[in-house]
């Protein structure tokens, strides 16, 4: 618990401002300067007292470093926005459930499958026991969840919850990203399940709905035959949020273009990591 006689000593930080610009070095790839911005805040809101604002900093490292593969520091944060959580009496909410997807998340980029599904199933748990919950959260944790189950061979539970994230994102603007990444995570578990040879079939559906969902989220963003990436003028004069949602489409075609090529879909492949470069150099 927060300690009453502290509360007014607290000096937050300023949340939002350092999400704005760690969402800024992301968009550049620049994971260096990313991990200095959140050392330094975190060492601000440690010195100010600032225990959500911790919480916050700790979620957004787990992140990184599991981006990054630094596996210690990783689970260093997590075993603290754990003890964050229990001295803010968090324990059970939304904000505790999106640290426990985090950290589940984390453990299954790092081997630790068992330990990754308990930290799910406690995620699930305060997600659907809440009424407020948003539906991207819980396509999150759905299609994340899915990926641990299909690394512990529980092929069936994997694709039952894809296809309950897949529902969830068709209702969120902007989904279409995170649809074609679980499109493509479903083909990896067909895979894993039936084989290149009997899953053929269904691996190629999955792919290619993968990709008609993300040309079809760049021809929104980018306009017909991607001309904003010509017009270096238009990016520049873009506002923050736009530029985001940019950063994020290019992390997302980056993220996808090796399934794409590992399928034997080239051109696409190709097409979305030529993208994802050209968009990190215009933002």
């Amino acid at each position: 618990m927060i300690r009453s006689d502290s509360v007014d000593a607290i000096r937050p930080v300023p949340q939002q401002r350092i999400i704005g610009k760690m969402n800024e070095y992301m968009s550049r790839r620049d994971y260096a300067a990313a991990q200095r911005h959140l050392l330094y805040w975190l060492a601000e809101a440690e010195l100010g007292g600032d225990l959500r604002g911790q919480l916050m900093l700790r979620n957004e490292l787990i992140g990184h470093y599991r981006k990054t593969a630094q596996k210690e520091p990783a689970m260093e944060s997590a075993g603290k926005a754990l003890e964050l959580l229990a001295e803010l009496d968090m324990e059970g909410t939304i904000s505790a459930g999106t640290t426990y997807v985090n950290i589940a998340t984390a453990y299954n980029a790092f081997g630790e499958y068992e330990k990754s599904m308990e930290m799910f199933r406690k995620a699930r748990t305060a997600y659907e026991g809440s009424g407020h919950t948003e539906p991207q959260l819980l396509g999150g944790l759905y299609n994340n969840m899915a990926l641990t189950c299909t690394a512990l061979g529980n092929y069936d539970e994997a694709m039952e919850l894809y296809g309950k994230a897949l529902r969830v994102m068709e209702q969120v603007p902007d989904g279409e990203p995170e649809q074609a990444i679980t499109c493509l995570n479903m083909a990896n578990t067909a895979e894993a399940q039936l084989g290149m040879e009997e899953g053929e079939s269904r691996i190629c559906e999955l792919v290619e709905r993968a990709e008609d969902l993300l040309e079809a989220k760049a021809g929104e963003l980018l306009g017909k035959e991607d001309v904003l990436l010509d017009d270096s003028a238009a990016v520049s004069a873009l506002d923050r949020e736009e530029k985001a949602r940019l950063g994020y489409f290019a992390f997302v075609c980056e993220k996808c273009a090796p399934t794409f090529s590992y399928y034997g879909y080239f051109l696409a492949a190709e097409r979305l990591a030529a993208r994802a470069d050209k968009l990190a150099g215009m933002l």
